[in-house]
């Protein structure tokens, strides 16, 4: 009996440091992927979210990006049919690459940024 119990409490520690993981908080440069890509559609997504999708199928997000005072009009014409490069937030220390999207370079410009 003791023996299940400790592996229930494990397994929920184990769960419980996973979730954790995957929470991203002002990630910096270092705690980021960088990906060249082609954008070529910008939505409304949900929770005041903007999607950002790419001409290879791909989709990244700017979270809450219209609480944050982007919009979709100036961002199209920042980005749209333009090749960009996105800083995209790693998540479970370091082992994975989540769509987040923490800064937005065009042609040297700097469109977007959550970076200190």
């Amino acid at each position: 009996m003791a023996v299940k119990s400790i592996f229930s409490i494990s397994g929920g520690f184990g769960i419980l440091i996973l979730l954790c993981s995957c929470v991203i908080d002002k990630p910096g440069p270092e705690d980021c992927e960088i990906v060249d890509s082609r954008i070529i559609r910008i939505t409304e997504g949900s929770s005041y979210d903007i999607a950002v999708h790419s001409e290879n199928g791909d989709h990244f997000y700017i979270n809450r990006g219209l609480q944050q005072g982007l919009n979709l009009i100036d961002l199209n014409n920042a980005i749209l049919n333009k090749s960009v490069t996105l800083h995209l937030a790693r998540i479970m220390g370091g082992l994975a690459v989540s769509e987040h999207i923490s800064q937005i370079e065009a042609k040297g410009d700097i469109i977007f940024t959550e970076f200190d």
